[in-house]
């Protein structure tokens, strides 16, 4: 699985390279440098990490088979139980995206992917490193059904890749195609902020769930603005994948039973009465939502767009070799681009000099190549 993810790399890159030159000649980029390096280290972030959260996903997902399956018979090797598991996938990714939104702990591990104010096929790869910690759980009916691991994996893929397409601002409304399958239109509203696109349309693959069960909602004539509530500001991935877990056991550090176990599984922003009224917290207002654009110079750019392809490259190696590697080296290699993309983000916001970040580069590319 990892090896095909490193054979996607180049497709990727070659539809964001289309966008981009498609929204320059039609005089409507939506793309930054930097945010478009920010989204996509969050998505290299995610594969690299995936290396030891995969156990979760898989992993439990195969034991689980293994043991309590209740149809082993060979419907699933055929076409249509192929096509019968990819609407499974769907059907509980339908699920597993909408208490994403509903839950808090579940949404410090989803709110990576909608920080950006950008929408983009860049944004379509910002991917959450925690998810597969909490999200195996919504995919075991598929495993208690029979459906084996292997095929589970390939229709989840699948069903992600599809999702690619759908983050662009390039693509209208498509008609009947918008009644029955989740579109750009339709995948718009999802990431949207305003009062009236807020938390619909969660259908990853078909929008005919959000339809059944009351979520979704069509785009109209006002605007999508994109990002978080409130905004996320920086361009962090490290930061980007913990600050919703940091809130919330701030807040729960300061609350009383049971309102600390209770704020873990309330809605996103739900906080105590007495936590609330002690620190308080500014009110989202969206005329008041900026874009998060600090300047950068051409030094600065040039530094992120370079660094940022070494560590894609290096993430293509170790993903590659990630099954001869030992658990030391892997885990090494992935502090050591984690970093990489950590200092990346944060030269780009200005919280960092070129000269500590090139020395950062060098002590972790020396420790690197010490443990290989």
């Amino acid at each position: 699985m990892e090896k095909m993810i490193v054979y996607a790399f180049p497709v990727f890159g070659l539809m964001i390279m289309a966008e981009y030159a498609y929204g320059r000649a039609r005089g409507r980029n939506t793309y930054r440098i930097n945010d478009a390096i920010s989204n996509l280290s969050q998505g290299i972030l995610s594969q690299i990490t995936l290396v030891f959260t995969g156990i979760f996903q898989i992993g439990i997902y195969t034991l689980v088979y293994s043991k309590v399956a209740l149809f082993n018979g060979g419907f699933w090797s055929n076409w249509y139980g192929w096509l019968a598991a990819m609407l499974l996938v769907d059907f509980c990714g339908y699920w597993h995206h909408r208490y994403s939104h509903e839950t808090g702990i579940l949404w410090a591990a989803h709110v990576v992917h909608h920080q950006s104010q950008d929408f983009n096929f860049a944004t379509a790869l910002r991917q959450e490193s925690a998810y597969p910690i909490l999200g195996w759980i919504f995919y075991l009916p598929m495993a208690l059904l029979g459906v084996p691991p292997e095929i589970f994996a390939a229709s989840g893929l699948v069903v992600l890749l599809y999702q690619i397409w759908i983050h662009t601002e390039h693509v209208g409304k498509l008609g009947w195609f918008d009644r029955i399958f989740s579109s750009p239109s339709n995948h718009r509203v999802h990431h949207a902020v305003n009062d009236a696109y807020i938390d619909k349309n969660y259908g990853g693959m078909l929008i005919i769930w959000d339809r059944l069960f009351g979520t979704f909602i069509e785009e109209g004539k006002e605007p999508c603005i994109y990002g978080t509530r409130p905004q996320f500001e920086s361009w962090d991935p490290v930061l980007a994948n913990l600050v919703v877990y940091r809130n919330l056991a701030r807040d729960a550090w300061r609350s009383r039973f049971p309102d600390k176990l209770r704020i873990w599984f309330m809605p996103p922003g739900w906080r105590p009465d007495d936590v609330a009224q002690r620190f308080p917290e500014p009110k989202f207002d969206l005329s008041e939502v900026r874009l998060f654009d600090p300047p950068m110079s051409h030094a600065v750019a040039w530094f992120g767009g370079v660094q940022f392809l070494l560590l894609v490259l290096a993430s293509g190696a170790l993903l590659w070799y990630s099954d001869v590697l030992s658990w030391a080296a892997l885990s090494m290699l992935v502090a050591a681009i984690t970093a990489g993309l950590w200092a990346t983000g944060r030269v780009m916001e200005g919280r960092m000099s070129l000269s500590s970040a090139l020395f950062l580069d060098a002590a972790i590319s020396a420790s690197a190549l010490a443990v290989l």
